[in-house]
């Protein structure tokens, strides 16, 4: 077993040297290889976060939040504090990117000062736009079409909880958001088969659909939230109402009320399923306190993973 785990880790690190420089935007800007070690770093360093504590010494990465958090805001922050750099917070007041200051020149001031940013916003082209003018790695904590630092963590999570990612079946119940993007990109990285239920005019990005399929991602979409979950391992969902939505979410209750992951739709599962949510939870609207607070669900380890993998990524980008 020890072999097994050193042959794991050091096929990990062959993989994680050629990330070392570079952006993180979505997952398609991984290859298979690089996010399975990205995968199993962030495992390691979750067994053993000690042989880390100065991997980042010295350097500093930029948070620039213009969409509120918690888990995001927290993981960064301590993920750069363990592996031994430091970490700025920067709010939407101090910046107001586009506004008083250009996404360009906002680049361009923080290359000098810092060795990474982070941003969490709503436009994926604000993310893309800042790691074009920075000759620094920029790592996307949230968009509203990609999310995958949280991808990463789901299937470190799944991973840790099935020990297969290669066939897995996940079923996706509810809005497609910028979570199920990550988990199409991730499930064509791991070769998972991710089944997608969402209300007619609310399914995920065709054009996401199209990437994960052409590699090698089986998936179905359907409208039937029973049709997706039927004997799958995962049961997975989120928020009805993403941030910037605010104005529909008494159209959206409406709409999605009958894709609620409630007891009667999560027994259609395998009996050994688990039940997924990137949080925060809507308690009563898209799931039940009775799955979400029962055994089977594994939502806090997922938020614990946000961390593992942050740190992962935040090494192999900027030591």
């Amino acid at each position: 077993m020890a072999h097994a785990s050193s042959s794991a880790s050091a096929t990990a690190d062959a993989a994680l040297r050629a990330l070392k420089g570079r952006d993180l935007l979505t997952l398609r800007d991984l290859t298979p290889a690089e996010f399975a070690g990205l995968i199993e770093r962030a495992r390691l360093m979750k067994t053993d976060p000690r042989g880390f504590s100065a991997a980042l010494s010295g350097r500093t990465l930029a948070m620039i939040f213009e969409k509120p958090s918690l888990r995001t805001r927290v993981t960064f922050d301590v993920a750069m504090y363990q592996l031994g750099g430091h970490a700025i917070y920067l709010s939407p007041s101090e910046i107001r990117m586009g506004q008083r200051e250009s996404v360009h020149d906002v680049a361009k001031n923080l290359e000098r000062m810092v060795q990474g940013i982070m941003i969490r916003t709503f436009a994926q082209e604000m993310a893309d736009e800042l790691a074009r003018a920075a000759g620094i790695p920029v790592i996307n904590a949230l968009t509203d079409f990609s999310h995958p630092c949280q991808g990463l963590a789901d299937y470190l999570t799944m991973r840790e909880s099935k020990g297969e990612l290669q066939g897995l079946r996940v079923a996706y119940v509810g809005d497609g958001n910028n979570v199920v993007h990550s988990l199409a990109h991730g499930a064509a990285l791991a070769g998972a088969h991710l089944l997608v239920a969402t209300p007619p005019g609310y399914e995920p990005s065709a054009e996401v659909v199209t990437w994960a399929r052409e590699h090698g991602a089986a998936i179905t979409q359907t409208a039937d939230p029973r049709e997706a979950v039927r004997h799958a391992d995962v049961v997975y969902t989120d928020t009805w109402t993403s941030m910037g939505q605010e104005a529909e979410a008494d159209a959206r209750r409406r709409v999605f009320a009958p894709f609620q992951v409630n007891d009667e739709l999560f027994t259609l599962a395998k009996p050994d399923a688990v039940f997924m949510h990137c949080l925060p939870a809507h308690r009563g609207e898209e799931v039940t306190d009775s799955v979400i607070d029962s055994s089977r669900s594994i939502v806090f380890d997922q938020a614990e993973n946000r961390l593992h993998v942050q740190k992962a990524v935040l090494a192999a980008l900027m030591a």
